[in-house]
């Protein structure tokens, strides 16, 4: 019915009838806008999180580093420890002591 409205055939109602439509077509433009700036806005804020999310895990990662070096430090102490018994042990297995 309103479509009707804009195409009658009086001349007077067809300036008005342009200008309506001219006025329809701004503000459907600026909707369409709006729409797109909060996409583009939403979009954003999904990168930014998911970029957050990457720093996480990097930070994550690097303090488990020094837990992982301390970790292998303590293990290759240990190692060092029982190669040093084992190495005196059979030292002492393989030397011949003779009590007077």
């Amino acid at each position: 019915m309103l479509f009707f409205y804009f195409y009658t055939i009086n001349p007077s109602s067809m300036k008005l009838s342009k200008t309506l439509i001219v006025i329809i077509i701004v503000i459907v433009l600026a909707l369409i806008s709006i729409w797109i700036y909060n996409r583009l806005v939403t979009s954003e804020e999904t990168v930014n999180k998911a970029w957050a999310n990457v720093e996480s895990v990097y930070q994550r990662r690097a303090d488990l580093i020094g837990n992982l070096v301390q970790t292998v430090q303590g293990a290759a102490d240990f190692e060092r420890g029982t190669l040093t018994d084992v190495v005196e042990a059979r030292a002492n297995a393989t030397s011949v002591k003779i009590d007077p």
